[in-house]
């Protein structure tokens, strides 16, 4: 039977005792948990940081034997040049007992706020140069633009977005840094196991890509809007019977640099009714007023074509009464004027507000249709809080 080889003396002090078995009297016990602080191993994937489970500990050669969390089952020779250190906090297992469940639960929660709370911040900086003050050119624009991309997936601007990234390098500096910062734990990081650490950064890295895609999402349809108010809420697939929406027609529509649909103006009302498929809506004395203001800017808008077109002056009215409504107001009452449109002499019609003092401004006319309120160039009206849509 082989005599094992005997183990090199340990270096001693002037004293004749170990040098580092004076730093060093803790006596580990089986079972304890504890981090590596060095290693001269050169071979040994361990990191500083790493976390391991005590076997046994030779105190005769102060040789710690540790099964490593990383799988390795490499010794602590102390007398050499590997330092390891306690871990004080033992973090509490997945299939533990009641109270430590929830307290990795509650760990992981302050992870996922702490997340929450820098993706926001990092949407907020990001917002100052893309659509806020410190940006350039034209910010509403912009901000069409980063919706659209999230909303069709863009890779292009969605890697454009604040997103929670670690130098590989880093990692355990980092996550010992927003772990101790969530946690108000400075010593727990290193009582985790490799998959509790990779479960928090997770939790952490989700909760900061989703809160800081959220949050530009909602500065941008802030500073998309014709209001300088969110007014997702009012987006026309939502707008039901009842519902308050922006309506708008064809005659309205325009097309942006892009090459997008823009609409001129948009004029809030409340959807009543559906005609051949197109809506009907109610509206307040100030946007009915803004209705027949838009349409007299047609009209004008038309004659003055036709004048550059060489029509004379004397044909100019009958040309644009037979292509446009004239409407007008009668104290309270719309009049529309469709006479010359219908060759028709009685096709004059009379508005009149309802008990309410609402219009139904040519609601069975017109093919007026809910619009997206961010397509709008300008939107006439009160419009509801979300709460109140």
């Amino acid at each position: 039977m082989s005599t094992p080889a005997p183990m090199p003396p340990p270096p001693t002090g002037g004293d004749g005792l170990s040098t580092h078995r004076s730093e060093s009297t803790m006596t580990y016990q089986p079972g304890q948990r504890v981090a590596l602080v060095h290693t001269s191993d050169p071979h040994t994937q361990l990191r500083p940081g790493d976390t391991g489970t005590v076997r046994r500990h030779d105190q005769q050669q102060n040789i710690v034997e540790v099964t490593w969390d990383s799988g390795s089952a490499l010794s602590m020779c102390l007398d050499a040049d590997d330092r390891i250190q306690p871990v004080t906090t033992t973090p509490p297992p997945t299939d533990g007992l009641v109270g430590e469940a929830a307290g990795w639960a509650a760990a992981l929660q302050r992870m996922r706020a702490a997340g929450t709370e820098a993706g926001r911040t990092a949407a907020e900086w990001w917002a100052q140069d893309a659509i806020g003050a410190r940006a350039s050119g034209d910010t509403r624009l912009a901000a069409r633009r980063v919706l659209a991309g999230i909303a069709d997936g863009d890779p292009a601007v969605l890697d454009a977005l604040p997103r929670f990234t670690s130098a590989a390098e880093a990692v355990d500096t980092a996550g010992w840094e927003l772990f101790a910062d969530a946690t108000g734990d400075v010593s727990g990081w290193f009582g985790l196991r490799i998959q509790q650490r990779d479960e928090a950064m997770t939790v952490y890295r989700d909760a900061f890509d989703t809160a800081a895609t959220d949050r530009v999402a909602d500065l941008c349809h802030l500073a998309a809007s014709p209001t300088s108010r969110d007014v997702s809420h009012l987006h026309p697939d939502r707008v039901r019977i009842g519902d308050v929406g922006v309506f708008a027609g064809d005659w309205a529509r325009t097309v942006d640099l892009d090459g997008n649909d823009r609409i001129e103006v948009g004029f809030v009302g409340t959807l009543i009714a559906h005609w051949n498929g197109w809506a009907v809506f109610s509206c307040t004395r100030a946007v009915a007023e803004a209705i027949v203001a838009d349409q007299q800017r047609h009209r004008d808008q038309y004659r003055d074509s036709l004048r550059d077109e060489g029509v004379p002056e004397d044909e100019l009215d009958r040309r644009v009464d037979a292509a446009l409504v004239d409407l007008s107001f009668d104290g309270d009452v719309i009049v529309a004027d469709q006479r010359a449109l219908s060759d028709d002499p009685d096709a004059i019609e009379r508005i009149a507000p309802d008990g309410d003092g609402r219009y139904v401004v040519m609601g069975r006319s017109w093919c007026w249709e809910a619009v997206d309120p961010y397509a709008c160039e300008r939107i006439v009206g009160d419009l509801p809080d979300p709460d109140q849509a």
